[in-house]
């Protein structure tokens, strides 16, 4: 890891939530299945499989692959080795991964689904072969042990509410187009849940899309469609799920000439944040990966080491099955122009050299981005 990404996972570990364990010592069954005694044996020997969804996001290869991997070195003393995978989107591919993390042997496998319920038979599978599985980032389907992610209804409540903002008292001079997820993403729908618990009754959706796959591409060809259902001049604003789908979005905005339309995101991801400080995109969330994956890091290894997860879990959720899930959920922050700064530059996310670069520096200078 370099020496940004650990700054981050410090800094930021430290100041949003503290999870640790060391008051996980306990060698109560964190599953209740019998080989526990077996995994408590292994102690800081153990292997980790960890598989992410895809690489369409920069978030997964960036920041939650290097922060897992790191954190789960430092809990086992360097001991244990991490088997990594990326599906590329590919639900099969995925289906595929876990099998071969079965045939490895892994002792835990940490899991963020392509396909939350399509993924169900492999979490049963692999659940039959001795592993318990942490779902992360999203809620997979089957007999999970843990979960990671955050509040995934609030993230979409803060963007609506940032939009509303954003539109102040024009919110219904106009109409604006909801840019959703890919309906296989739990998290979408949540998002998606959020978003209208914030902006149903105060503004006009002229249309709505649940896009294919998360891509940019696809946003970018729903808005072009929605540009010519709805007529760019009764466009006032637009409600994207993500980034990466923003930033799709804005080109085709500029491409039908309209400017300075509200444009909502997250991930924080570098070229959001630049889209940000120059206005072109409206805001962003900022999830601080460290946590979530510190948590995913440390439910792993105290469920391989076959110890409770009571002082790491303190939230529960249900999933359609499975009820009561030890779950960790890290709060959220809408990432503006103005806290730039206090966020991703505060928590070591980013540099203000990496974000200032070129055309964003004069930007940069009027926003006193440092």
């Amino acid at each position: 890891m370099n020496t940004r990404m650990r700054r981050a996972a410090v800094a930021i570990a430290a100041g949003a939530m503290a999870v640790s364990l060391a008051a996980c010592g306990s060698a109560e069954e964190a599953g209740g299945d019998n080989d526990s005694t077996a995994s408590a044996a292994k102690g800081d020997n153990i292997k980790v499989g960890l598989l992410l969804p895809e690489n369409q996001t920069a978030r997964y290869e960036k920041f939650d692959r290097p922060l897992i991997e790191e954190k789960i070195k430092e809990l086992t003393n360097g001991k244990a080795t991490v088997d990594y995978n990326n599906a590329k989107q590919d639900a099969n591919l995925q289906a595929q991964q876990v099998d071969t993390m079965i045939t490895n042997k892994v002792d835990v496998l940490i899991l963020d689904a392509v396909d939350a319920k399509a993924i169900k038979n492999s979490v049963q599978k692999a659940v039959d072969a001795g592993i318990k599985v942490v779902a992360y980032d999203r809620l997979a389907e089957g007999p999970i042990s843990a979960y990671t992610s955050f509040d995934n209804v609030a993230v979409g409540k803060t963007q609506g509410e940032a939009l509303l903002k954003a539109l102040g008292d024009k919110a219904k001079d106009g109409q604006i187009v909801m840019m959703n997820g890919s309906v296989t993403d739990p998290n979408a729908a949540q998002f998606k849940e959020g978003a209208h618990s914030a902006l149903d009754g105060k503004v006009n959706v002229g249309k709505e899309y649940d896009t294919k796959e998360w891509k940019p591409e696809n946003a970018n060809s729903n808005m072009e469609a929605a540009i010519s259902a709805i007529g760019k001049d009764k466009i006032i604003g637009v409600y994207s799920a993500n980034d990466g789908m923003a930033g799709g979005i804005i080109t085709a905005l500029k491409a039908a000439g309209l400017s300075d339309i509200p444009v909502t995101g997250q991930d924080a991801e570098l070229a959001a944040v630049q889209r940000i400080i120059t206005g072109e995109q409206y805001m962003s969330v900022y999830k601080p990966y460290a946590p979530e994956a510190s948590a995913a890091a440390e439910m792993a290894v105290a469920l391989a080491q076959g110890k409770s997860l009571d002082s790491i879990a303190k939230d529960k959720v249900s999933s359609g099955s499975a009820n009561d899930v030890p779950s960790v959920l890290v709060p959220v922050t809408s990432l503006t122009k103005d806290n730039v700064n206090d966020t991703v530059i505060k928590d070591g996310v980013y540099t203000a050299a990496e974000i200032c670069t070129g055309k964003y520096k004069a930007a940069c200078d009027k926003l006193g981005i440092k």
